[in-house]
């Protein structure tokens, strides 16, 4: 006769998949630039290559020193991005808003995300800009 209840090995095997398909799904919290920080003189493209899948959801993390000024806009397109032009840029954090924990932003739509800092030479020489596309969890 035969049982028509899981085996101790389908239960594991149910509740292993399970719990991979919750960690999938949550979101993550992600400082730009790791143990770098948002900083001069580093590059963001080559660290979101590298760091990338970015998920809806995710939270990015901007953490600066008040001194050198940094900042954190979010530019409009991508011809403002590659000529660092803020004239149409939303500020989201300004030079005091990345101490400590940081500038929280999290990515909650289904964009390309073009973030860039404004101050002295922060975007065109000091490579503080970077894109992010957020994909959707499965």
């Amino acid at each position: 006769m035969a049982s028509s209840g899981f085996t101790a090995q389908q239960v594991i095997l149910l509740v292993a998949v399970a719990a991979s398909l919750l960690a999938v799904t949550q979101a993550a919290t992600v400082v730009v630039g790791d143990s770098e920080n948002w900083r001069y003189g580093y590059n963001y493209t080559e660290w979101a290559a590298n760091t990338a899948p970015f998920y809806f959801q995710d939270t990015l993390v901007f953490k600066y020193e008040e001194t050198p000024a940094h900042s954190v806009y979010l530019l409009p397109n991508l011809w403002s991005y590659l000529t660092c032009d803020f004239s149409k840029a939303k500020l989201l954090a300004n030079p005091t808003q990345g101490q400590g924990d940081g500038f929280r932003y999290v990515l909650n739509q289904w964009r390309v995300f073009y973030f860039a800092s404004a101050e002295g030479n922060d975007c065109k020489d000091g490579l503080m800009k970077l894109i992010i596309v957020p994909w959707p969890r499965f």
